[in-house]
């Protein structure tokens, strides 16, 4: 599975690149600070999973969220943000987030949650003969 990060804080992105290291499968494929660059790169190496912050210069992650969206991309996406309100959750479910988390209490979740989207992957793919 391989997975794009966009979030402006590098030690956000350092730590989650080492938790997705620890993942059999899971491959890091970039990562974006703001949001123009952050829609151009996705296009770019299409990745099959999304970590997505709220707060970034240039924007928000919603706008990242939305135009992935509008694209037809369906990746799944995870929030995963310190402005955890409910608020929040519910306009980035509703915008087609996957799942929402808080950064500060729900970060280590990040990788369960990706070996469950393997998971279903493998479960869904044909079997061959």
């Amino acid at each position: 599975m391989r997975v794009f990060i966009v979030d402006d804080s590098s030690v956000i992105v350092e730590r989650l690149t080492r938790l997705l290291s620890e993942v059999p499968g899971v491959e890091f494929v970039g990562h974006a600070t703001d949001v123009p660059q952050a829609v151009q790169r996705i296009l770019e190496t299409m990745p099959d999973a999304l970590v997505l912050d709220l707060h970034m210069p240039g924007g928000s992650g919603l706008d990242v969220l939305r135009a992935i969206r509008s694209l037809h991309l369906d990746l799944p996406v995870i929030v995963c943000t310190n402005y955890a309100d409910t608020e929040y959750r519910d306009e980035c479910l509703s915008a087609g987030a996957s799942f929402f988390l808080d950064k500060s209490t729900e970060f280590e979740k990040i990788p369960f949650i990706l070996r469950g989207l393997m998971q279903k992957k493998v479960k869904a793919s044909p079997v061959a003969p």
